[in-house]
This record gives C-alpha cells, sequence and structure tokens, in this order.
C-alpha cells in the first residue's frame, strides 16, 4: 500500500477488510451449506430466513467466493472480489456502505495492489476465526486500529473509542447494587449509549453480567454519529447474535433515533464540546479537569445520575 495510500489513510482500507475477513472467517463452517441451500431456494420469498438458518447465523454469503478463493483467479480479482461483497446478506451490505469502500477496491485495483492486499488478509496471521479471536479480542483489535490511524492524521482516537479499563470501571459503578441484575433468575434489561462508538459500553456491560449471573440478558441499544465506528458496532451485535437493528446512525442530539423509548440503564461517553457530536451544545470544561480527552463519563439509572471523573457537568 505504500506509495498508493499515505500512512494517515490506510486504516479506510485496513479497517473495512478486517470487518469483511472477520465474517469470511466466521461463515467458513458453514459455507457450502449455504451455497447448496442457496440453489435450492434462491427464487423462493423467505430465502432471507433458510439461508440464515443455514448458515447459522444471522447473516450469510451467497457468493461461490471466499478470501481464499479469490487468490485462485488474480486476472479478474477486482470482479470477483465485488461479486463477493455482493453476496452478503443486506444486513451486512448496510455495514458495508458505510465504510465507503467501494472507491478503494476501484483505487487498489487501478493500481495493482487489490490482489497483493486480499492475498496478505489470507495468511496465517490475519486468520480471524472466531476460534483463533473471540470476541472480545475482536473488539481490541479494532480499537487498535482506529488508535493507530487516528493519532498517525493527528486526530484524537478517544472520540471513537474507549479504554476497556475505564469501561469496567463505569460498568462495575453502574451494576454494583443491583441486586436483581446480579442474582435475580431470568432477568431481562435494556441498557442504552447515546454515543457508543464502536460498542466497546455496550459489550463490557454485557461481558461483565454474564460473568456474575449467566441468567441475566441485557438488551443492548445504541446510536453513533462516525459512520465507521458504527459499522464495527453494528457488525458486533450482529456475529455476537444480538439484534443489530437495535444500533442506529446519527446525532443522538439532533436526530434521536430512539425518541420516546425507556431503557433501565444509560451508559456513555459523551464527547467534548469540540467535537461534532456535540456542536448543539457548547460546554466549558471544568477547572478541576478530568479525562485527557476532555470527555464526561456518564452511567445512568432510573433516578440516579453517577458521574465519575467528569471534567465537564452533566446536562439538565
Amino acid at each position: 500500500m505504500t506509495g498508493v495510500y499515505k500512512p494517515h489513510e490506510y486504516g479506510e482500507v485496513i479497517l473495512p477488510l478486517t470487518v469483511i475477513r472477520r465474517f469470511d472467517c466466521i461463515l467458513a463452517d458453514t459455507k457450502d451449506a449455504v451455497l447448496e441451500k442457496y440453489e435450492a431456494v434462491k427464487n423462493l420469498p423467505m430465502q432471507d430466513v433458510l439461508l440464515r438458518n443455514a448458515s447459522g447465523k444471522a447473516f450469510y454469503n451467497t457468493s461461490k467466493f471466499t478470501f481464499e478463493r479469490l487468490l485462485d483467479d488474480p486476472d479478474n480479482i477486482e470482479a470477483n472480489f465485488r461479486d463477493y461483497l455482493n453476496g452478503f446478506s443486506e444486513n451486512v451490505q448496510d455495514i458495508l456502505e458505510k465504510f465507503k469502500f467501494d472507491g478503494q477496491i476501484t483505487t487498489m485495483a487501478n493500481k495493482g495492489i487489490l490482489y497483493i492486499v486480499i492475498k496478505e488478509f489470507t495468511s496465517p496471521k490475519a486468520n480471524l476465526h472466531p476460534d483463533v479471536i473471540s470476541n472480545l479480542e475482536m473488539g481490541y483489535i479494532f480499537e487498535e486500529i482506529i488508535r493507530r490511524f487516528s493519532e498517525s492524521h493527528n486526530e484524537d482516537a478517544g472520540q471513537h473509542y474507549t479504554p476497556r479499563e475505564v469501561i469496567q470501571l463505569m460498568v462495575n459503578i453502574l451494576f454494583y447494587d443491583d441486586n436483581d441484575m446480579l442474582s435475580g433468575n431470568n432477568v431481562a434489561k435494556t441498557i442504552y449509549d447515546p454515543a457508543c462508538g464502536t460498542g466497546g459500553m455496550l459489550s463490557v456491560a454485557e461481558e461483565y453480567l454474564h460473568q456474575l449471573n449467566a441468567s441475566t440478558e441485557l438488551m443492548a441499544f445504541g446510536q453513533e454519529l462516525n459512520d465507521q465506528t458504527f459499522a464495527i458496532c453494528k457488525a458486533d451485535m450482529l456475529i455476537k447474535g444480538n439484534n443489530a437493528d437495535f444500533i442506529k446512525d446519527g446525532n443522538t442530539l439532533s436526530d434521536d433515533q430512539f425518541e420516546g423509548q425507556t431503557f433501565d440503564y444509560v451508559l456513555s461517553i459523551l464527547p467534548s464540546a469540540g467535537s461534532g457530536r456535540m456542536k448543539k451544545r457548547r460546554w466549558k470544561p471544568s477547572p478541576r479537569g478530568g479525562l485527557p480527552d476532555g470527555l464526561a463519563l456518564v452511567c445512568l439509572r432510573p433516578a440516579t445520575v453517577r458521574c465519575c471523573s467528569c471534567s465537564l457537568p452533566f446536562p439538565k
């Protein structure tokens, strides 16, 4: 990629390809079964449900290609790769659209590097199968990619992801005295993050609760303004079997996708006044300081507001 892209632009290729490769590895075990089922039901109106059943996931791919099979025909790599991407189910197509990756495919094909880049993603070190890389580890990988390329472009990576240690602290504060969630049987509650980024808050909250009480179900809802982080969050929810439709894109303040809905918990890190997400409000940082990136940590339960290390006052 050197010469074709500037270093800070590498993420525009690596991030979407990492997401696509993750989907590819997950679907590898049932690929042949899906292709067989597709031939049998491709003219039926209920094919989506049948193909999901065949894949064993909430998504699938009906193209004959995989990353490995793409390498068998270097001369037609662009057409075959596009065919492969078009074979994904609609819910994955929605995710890929947010990356605006089509132009990158054209650029790499025209510069003669598309085959080489895809080949790199088929190497053993790029094996992203769940048996090799867990969902938690995958979250770290996504966040590290975002951090690295945000910093190389002098952007504030903290606007897009939050260290897991910070999230774990917030989750512990949020749930520490909730007896129903920690010891109840078959308890189901909702949690909402209005600026969910890559979904780290929601994932850690769910993982933490399952460690303490396996019978607890936490339904995650979120909204995110940045297209790439929204796509990663939605992909993560889809891969874990959660309802990815509960993750919405857009500005929470000016275009609330959950207007009128209520949730059992709200867990979020509010972006600073200088970021695009909060342009509707101008807050001045507290003189006592706070997080390095100027963000306010907020944990909410009904009738309870908990702010930790806040550098900004919670809005009334």
